[in-house]
């Protein structure tokens, strides 16, 4: 972590001129709001009690949005898995205020002082949030896992449900989980190295706030608990990909794997890097041995990420199977609807087929429409957190100007070139004729401008 030093503000200025450029709304409109605050007073009908059921939630300490709470119990040789999600679908009716203006938005936006919800707070962080004071109306998956890692959806039913305790990734034990968490994941885990799975997880590059207006810029590993926490939701976004899959409806994740350009440019970074990548070995098996505190694993998994062809949305064809080469299978986003528009959707046609019913007429709509809806608010979004670090990066390396940085080159398109630099969270570009991927490079630091947030920088002598 690097303290960023802004004794002028020149952060909190950049955020306003971010949010600003990319039209981040401020928040929501008074019909919006009208329509929410109305919306939250749904009583529920026709949910199943299940506050019997100890849930808790696993989240970052200070989220109020909380899409999923879980328990596991032990079933013979099997682990089953009770996923409560959020019944956003509950509160927000087709071609209702609240209903258009997530259309619009498509998905959260996070900010380092703050963020704009998809939906209204007094849906996304209390009536439709899984709090733990009181009970909530939820979507319960019922996911089973075997003993070789393989999962199956159960069940799904709307459910009252009850949250024990809201536990946050940084400080939650052990004793304080399931007793079958640890185990679940283990298995979720193996699974996916047995069908050549490898999901790149690299540190994320983030600003965090410290208070009285102070930032620090890192490249954050993700938790154990983190890492636990999202085997969960994998198992159940699985499962529930299979059965809309098998049932001949859905909206899935899909991603192709990198081209052999990009496979070439990978070998020559992770020589650079000073990686052992024998030539019988595979990316996959690679990306598994790879890991996040090391910082040149580090640089290589950022660059793996930049490499793939990127993911998308696309809806269940005839004869078509949908794939999603870095979880090797069939895949959807069910488990964060709260924060992503396409759950909600993905969540209601799951009910619908677990009761032998026809998937709804809008939600087959939506299916349709989504992948354009989806790759616009993800676009948009990148876009701003990358605009973000870039601000963040420059605030850090004002008054440096001239000074030598040992950074190592991870991706080049014709003379530009992606670096990494070797001593501090900064990742950017620069122009190095003739540079090649995995070549380390020596260069000087000639320019900040904060207005464009860019930094330049040439070959030093």
């Amino acid at each position: 972590m690097r303290a960023i030093h802004d004794p002028h503000g020149a952060l909190a200025g950049g955020l306003a001129a971010i949010r600003a450029q990319y039209q981040i709304p401020a928040g929501f409109t008074p019909e919006v709001l009208a329509a929410a605050e109305a919306a939250a007073q749904k009583a529920p009908a026709g949910h199943a009690d299940r506050t019997e059921i100890p849930f808790v939630t696993l989240d970052p300490a200070s989220s109020t949005d909380l899409d999923q709470a879980f328990w596991i119990e032990p079933s013979g040789s099997d682990l089953v898995l009770r996923y409560a999600i959020a019944d956003v679908a509950w509160f927000v009716s087709d071609g209702d205020a609240v209903d258009a203006e997530a259309w619009k938005r498509g998905e959260t936006i996070y900010l380092p002082e703050g963020k704009a919800g998809l939906y209204p707070p007094i849906l996304s962080e209390r009536a439709a949030s899984l709090l733990p004071d009181g009970p909530r109306p939820a979507v319960v998956f019922t996911v089973r896992l075997g003993s070789d890692g393989e999962c199956r959806l159960e069940g799904a039913e709307r459910a009252i449900v009850r949250s024990r305790a809201k536990l946050a990734y940084d400080n939650v034990r052990d004793e304080d989980m399931p007793a079958g968490f640890a185990e679940f994941a283990a298995r979720v885990n193996a699974a996916e190295a047995a069908r050549g799975a490898a999901r790149v997880d690299p540190p994320e590059q983030e600003v965090e706030p410290l208070g009285d207006g102070r930032y620090a810029l890192r490249l954050r590993p993700l938790l154990l608990s983190e890492r636990r926490n999202a085997a969960l939701s994998l198992a159940t976004n699985l499962a529930v990909a299979d059965a809309l899959q098998t049932a001949g409806t859905g909206l899935f994740r899909v991603m192709a794997g990198p081209s052999a350009k990009a496979m070439a440019r990978l070998r020559s970074t992770a020589a650079g890097l000073g990686l052992d990548w024998p030539a019988d070995i595979d990316l996959k098996a690679l990306e598994r041995t790879l890991d996040q505190k090391n910082p040149h694993h580090a640089a290589f998994m950022l660059a793996v990420r930049r490499a793939g062809n990127g993911a998308g949305y696309a809806p269940w064809i005839p004869g078509v199977t949908p794939w999603h080469e870095a979880v090797a299978a069939t895949y959807a986003h069910a488990t964060a609807p709260l924060r992503r528009l396409a759950d909600r959707y993905v969540i209601r046609a799951a009910l619908a087929v677990m009761a032998g019913r026809p998937v709804p007429a809008e939600v087959e709509d939506a299916f349709r429409r989504l992948p354009a809806v989806m790759a616009k608010a993800e676009a948009t979004s990148g876009q701003i957190e990358r605009a973000v670090i870039d601000l963040a990066e420059a605030v850090m390396l004002q008054g440096r100007e001239g000074e030598r940085f040992a950074a190592c080159v991870t991706d080049i398109d014709g003379d530009s070139a992606r670096i990494h630099l070797a001593d501090l969270p900064v990742v950017g570009r620069t122009r190095i004729p003739g540079a090649t991927p995995g070549q380390r490079v020596d260069l000087r630091l000639d320019g900040v401008d904060l207005s464009t947030r860019r930094l330049t920088f040439s070959a030093a002598d």
